[in-house]
C-alpha cells in the first residue's frame, strides 16, 4: 500500500512530467506494479476491433505449412504466399509465422563426459587476411583441443590445405606428447570426401595419417555442432582473448606469441569442470593416458610431379623456383613444406629453396644457372668462330697459331670479330696473312696492321658501335645487303621525266 501523497505524486510524474514507469519506481523506491496500479495502466489497453488484413486469407495455409514443416523459415513461407497472390509486407508474414509456429519443445543435450586421453576435437578458425609482399593471403588457425583437460594447441597458417591440416596435427601431437584415441572432426573436405547418412568415405591420405598415429577419426553429425562444442568455444576464446588487437610481424611471430600466451594465460587458468587444478596440471595428468607417438613423424609435404620445359624453373603457387639447367626436359618431383621447397630427380634432391608466400616471384640459385651460362657462352664463342672462319677462311690457320702460342682463343676470336665488323672481310684477311708471315699471330698485331693500312690510304677511322649488354641484341647478327640496289632505285627516280 502507498499513501495518498505517493499516489498523487506518481500520477503527477507520469501524466504531467511524462516520466517512464521504471524511472518513477526507481526514484520513489516502489515496485513497478505499484506504479502501474496508481496510473491505472489497464485503462490504456486498447480494446479496438480487428482490422481486416491481406494476410487473413493465407493464415490457414501458413498454419498447415508450419504443422508439416515446423522449422521452415518465415522468408520461405513469404515467398510461397507471394507466389499465391499475396502482395503484403514480409514483416506481417514474420509476425504471423511467429504466432502460428507450433510451440515444440527444444532439444535437450546431455553434457558430454570423456575419459582422459580418450578424445580430442579439431577445427579450423578464420582470422581475416594478411599481406605477404603483394599477395593477400587468408590467415587461418588449426585448433586441436583435448576434451578432458581443455589443453589447446594452435598453428596459424596462410591456407587451409590438406598439408597444413596434417601439419597442424603433427605439431599438436608433439606438444601434447601423445595422441588421443578418437579425434572429432567437422565434415571438412580434408576429412570427408563423401557422406550419405552414416556411410562416410574418408580422404585416403587422412586414413594413412590415422594408421600412422593409431587413432580413430570421427566426423560429427551434420548440423550437430554441440558434439564438438569444446573446440568451437576454444576458437571463440582464442579470438577474444588472444587475437583481438594483437600486432605481429608475420605468421611465425604470431605462432611464437601464441605459445607464450598459452603458457601464461590459457593453460594457467582453472580447468573447466574442476577448479582445483589448472589446465596445465590437467594436461600433465592426461599425457599419461595418451597413445604414444610413433618413432618418426608423418611426412606432410605436398608432392607434385612436374614436367620441365625450356627454362630451368618450376612453378608452384604462382612462384618460379630454379633447378640445374641440365635437367631441363625431364620429369621432376616438387616437395613443398611450410618453409621450404625441394626439387627431386628421382630420389636425389637437386634444389632447395625457401618457400615464398608472395605472388609471381622468381627464386633463383645462381649455381643452377652457372652451367647454363657457361654452355651459352661456349655456344656463342663457337658461333663466333664459325662466323669468323666463314667470312675469312684464312682465320682458321690464324686461330690455330693463337692456340699454339697458348693465348686465350675466346678473347682472340672476340677481338677479331670486332675487327671484322670495323674493317670488313677483305681487309681483315690481308692483315691476318701479313701477321702470320711476320710470326705475330695476335689480335693486337692484326689491329696494328689494319690501322697502318687505313692511314696509308688516308681513310677515316672506323666508328665503334655501342650495343646493349642484352645478349638478344649483342649477339644478333644482321646479314649485309648490296647497297647498289638502292642506288639503282635512286637513279631510276632521277631519270623519271615526271
Amino acid at each position: 500500500m502507498i499513501s495518498p501523497d505517493q499516489h498523487t505524486e506518481i500520477r503527477r510524474l507520469f501524466f504531467a512530467e511524462h516520466w517512464k514507469v521504471g524511472t518513477i519506481a526507481s526514484e520513489l523506491g516502489v515496485h513497478h506494479d505499484t506504479v502501474r496500479r496508481a496510473i491505472e495502466v489497464d485503462r490504456f489497453v486498447s480494446r479496438g476491433r480487428h482490422v481486416p488484413s491481406q494476410l487473413d486469407a493465407y493464415l490457414d495455409f501458413i498454419a498447415k505449412t508450419l504443422e508439416q514443416y515446423p522449422k521452415l523459415r518465415a522468408t520461405r513461407i513469404h515467398e510461397m504466399i507471394v507466389g499465391r497472390g499475396y502482395r503484403g509486407s514480409v514483416v506481417q508474414t514474420r509476425r504471423a509465422v511467429k504466432r502460428l509456429r507450433p510451440k515444440g519443445t527444444k532439444e535437450a543435450f546431455l553434457r558430454l563426459q570423456t575419459l582422459p586421453g580418450e578424445q580430442a576435437q579439431v577445427d579450423w578458425g578464420h582470422f581475416g587476411h594478411v599481406m605477404v609482399g603483394k599477395a593477400r593471403r587468408p590467415l587461418s588457425a588449426f585448433v586441436m583441443v583435448l576434451t578432458w583437460s581443455r589443453a589447446i594447441h594452435v598453428l596459424f597458417t596462410l591456407d587451409q590445405t590438406l598439408e597444413s591440416f596434417l601439419r597442424g596435427h603433427v605439431a599438436a601431437f608433439s606438444y601434447f606428447d601423445g595422441v588421443a584415441r578418437t579425434l572429432l572432426y567437422d565434415n571438412l573436405r580434408s576429412v570427408v570426401l563423401e557422406r550419405y547418412g552414416t556411410v562416410i568415405r574418408f580422404h585416403p591420405r587422412l586414413l594413412d595419417f590415422c594408421a600412422h598415429y593409431h587413432y580413430m577419426p570421427k566426423p560429427v553429425g551434420v548440423a550437430r555442432g554441440n558434439e564438438k562444442g569444446g573446440v568451437e568455444r576454444q576458437i571463440r576464446f582464442l579470438r577474444d582473448r588472444f587475437f583481438a588487437a594483437r600486432r605481429f610481424r608475420d605468421v611465425d611471430d604470431l605462432n611464437a606469441q601464441f605459445v607464450r600466451w598459452r603458457e601464461e594465460w590459457a593453460h594457467a587458468r582453472p580447468c573447466p569442470g574442476d577448479d582445483s587444478i589448472t589446465v596445465a596440471e590437467a594436461l600433465d595428468r592426461e599425457r599419461e593416458r595418451l597413445l604414444p607417438l610413433p618413432e618418426h613423424p608423418f611426412c606432410c609435404d605436398k608432392l607434385v610431379p612436374v614436367t620441365t620445359r625450356k627454362v630451368p624453373y618450376v612453378r608452384f603457387d604462382t612462384n618460379d623456383y630454379s633447378f640445374p639447367s641440365e635437367l631441363v626436359g625431364r620429369v621432376l618431383t616438387l616437395s613443398a613444406s611450410a618453409d621450404h621447397l625441394r626439387i627431386l630427380d628421382g630420389e636425389d634432391v637437386v634444389a632447395v629453396h625457401n618457400r615464398s608466400y608472395d605472388r609471381k616471384q622468381r627464386l633463383t640459385d645462381e649455381a643452377h644457372l652457372a652451367a647454363l651460362i657457361e654452355h651459352k657462352r661456349a655456344a656463342r664463342l663457337a658461333r663466333g668462330r664459325g662466323r669468323l672462319v666463314e667470312s675469312v677462311p684464312s682465320a682458321g690457320a690464324f686461330l690455330e697459331a693463337v692456340v699454339a702460342r697458348g693465348d686465350n682463343l675466346g678473347n682472340a676470336t672476340k677481338q677479331l670479330l670486332g675487327l671484322l665488323d670495323d674493317y670488313g672481310a677483305d681487309e681483315l684477311a690481308a692483315a691476318l696473312e701479313h701477321a702470320l708471315e711476320r710470326g705475330t699471330p695476335t689480335p693486337a698485331s692484326v689491329a696494328h696492321l689494319l690501322e697502318q693500312e687505313r692511314r696509308r690510304r688516308n681513310q677515316p677511322p672506323p666508328v665503334p658501335v655501342e650495343l646493349s649488354d642484352d645478349p638478344r641484341i649483342r649477339d644478333m647478327r644482321v646479314t649485309p645487303h648490296n647497297l647498289e640496289d638502292y642506288d639503282g632505285l635512286a637513279h631510276t627516280h632521277d631519270d623519271d621525266p615526271d
